[in-house]
């Protein structure tokens, strides 16, 4: 394994996507041309001479630990940083009261100022972390760094370690700088870091429960009474989760996850160091996907024989309607903008329903997962696509998401984030927001999937209106550009002329 938890878990940072792994933001081909420079070790990245938006990976970060119930993070950062907390204050709050639970996690603020940049701010941080466990008793404290203290070298591991000794909880340093990677992933990492070297323990006994990394746990009640017919129990990461149950990852039999990208270091990392088997087929999205999984679980935890009359049972209930869809479905063409970790599954997904993904855009590109090995989800496209797919890494730039659907023109366009699928319709163009991370999960996921596609071509008026009264910043010669004439060739940054005024 790549991940050797031994020396990685001593120290407090992880490395970033772009170190470890090899990942991208830029890029511009086709399925086939990407799988094979990803084999040969010969894919770089593609430098941009404009970015238009992108995201701070330590939202992700900070989105994961607070998940958590009863912890707190102690952001050492300027206001402004923490302007997502409210959102995830109340998303943590209302998915713990929907399962009857209470999270009490909280986002504190240090509010970093000018003096603090210049002077320091560390024994106001150690005062905060006080004051934080006084009024909250959390069970575990994590010290974040920001952009700016980062910046400014806060020594925020010395003053966790210092704080550990005096507080009855663990009190944990994690490094989320901004600028430290352009892959916002990189924050799913840096949380699972957090947890192994804080809060999971070694194994004292082996459990029947299997790890499974998610973001919401929208089929909770869905995958409990699942797995509950092979006598296992579902623990899911980390939305609702106690510190307790994080400190008994490494006695389970099996983790999975519903993402590659948001699973691959914790999963990776558990295998390596506890000897916990991390479950790497296609995502459960789909048919082949849901069986693969499915049948890889039933070997891990020796219950084939269960899983088999399982997914027999469920094929014969929902089958013949997914079949009965597609044929309503067929031909259609689609245009696909998601990250990584379902950008290459919902791909699949489609061309199970016998569409056609004319080009996939995602938000960046895991050369390898942690495992070294290259992502299963493009390895299965690579040798199943019926066709070669264009494929882009976009790294959330809108523009060039726009661009390709002006070209092509396809009947659908389906994305996970919500900014994106506004921007097709104002073109014409009928697009789905795929927001729940459950929507196509397992058999009874697909049909409702694939119905809702139905229902959106069926009825386009809506954008058809939308687009004959808005009028788009992009001009007729913006779409004649080039969809790559943003990205300057393999690494190589762009050169800046330097004018005679300049010179001293």
């Amino acid at each position: 394994m790549i991940i050797n938890l031994n020396s990685q878990l001593k120290k407090s940072t992880v490395g970033t996507r772009e170190d470890r792994l090899g990942s991208i933001t830029g890029y511009n081909g086709a399925l086939q041309d990407l799988v094979s420079r990803s084999c040969c070790g010969t894919l770089k990245n593609r430098e941009r001479c404009f970015s238009q938006s992108s995201m701070c990976l330590s939202l992700c970060a900070i989105e994961q630990l607070l998940g958590i119930r009863d912890i707190a993070v102690v952001y050492h950062a300027p206001s402004g940083c923490c302007a997502f907390a409210a959102a995830i204050h109340v998303l943590a709050r209302q998915i713990a009261q929907r399962i009857g639970k209470q999270n009490n996690s909280v986002l504190i603020g240090t509010d970093i100022d000018e003096n603090d940049t210049i002077f320091g701010a560390i024994p106001a941080v150690r005062e905060i972390i006080l004051e934080t466990y006084k009024k909250h008793r959390p069970a575990t404290i994590f010290v974040a760094s920001s952009c700016v203290s980062g910046v400014t070298g806060e020594d925020i591991d010395s003053l966790a370690e210092e704080l550990s000794g005096e507080l009855p909880v663990p009190v944990v340093s994690i490094h989320c700088e901004g600028f430290k990677s352009r892959i916002w992933a990189s924050g799913f990492d840096i949380a699972d870091h957090a947890v192994l070297r804080s809060i999971v323990k070694p194994p004292k006994e082996k459990r029947p429960v299997i790890n499974f990394k998610n973001f919401f746990e929208s089929e909770r009640r869905q995958i409990t009474n699942m797995f509950g017919e092979f006598d296992v129990k579902p623990q899911f990461l980390y939305m609702n989760s106690t510190v307790e149950e994080l400190s008994h990852l490494s006695e389970s039999l099996a983790s999975v996850c519903i993402c590659g990208t948001l699973g691959t270091y914790l999963g990776n990392a558990l295998e390596s160091q506890y000897g916990v088997p991390y479950i790497r087929t296609i995502n459960s999205m789909g048919i082949a996907g849901f069986e693969a999984w499915m049948r890889r679980i039933g070997e891990v935890i020796h219950k084939e024989t269960e899983v088999a009359a399982f997914l027999k049972r469920e094929k014969e209930k929902y089958l013949p309607r997914i079949n009965e869809l597609k044929r309503e479905l067929k031909g259609l063409r689609a245009v696909i903008g998601m990250g990584p970790g379902y950008t290459y599954e919902v791909t699949r997904v489609l061309q199970e329903l016998d569409m056609e993904v004319v080009w996939a855009a995602a938000w960046h590109y895991d050369y390898q997962y942690d495992n070294s090995e290259v992502p299963p989800a493009l390895q299965w496209l690579q040798t199943n696509s019926p066709s070669d797919v264009g494929l882009s890494v976009a790294d959330m730039q809108n523009y060039e998401v726009l661009s390709i659907l002006n070209k092509y023109q396809p009947d659908l366009y389906f994305s996970r984030h919500p900014g994106s699928t506004v921007w097709a319709i104002k073109q014409g163009i009928a697009a789905m927001y795929v927001a729940d991370e459950y929507m196509i999960f397992g058999y009874r996921g697909m049909l409702n999937f694939a119905q809702s596609i139905a229902d959106t071509i069926h009825n386009r008026s809506f954008e058809k209106n939308l687009a004959s009264r808005i009028k788009l910043p992009y001009t007729s010669w913006w779409y004649t550009q080039q969809n790559d004439a943003m990205l300057f060739p393999d690494r190589v940054a762009p050169r800046v002329p330097v004018l005679e005024k300049d010179v001293l």
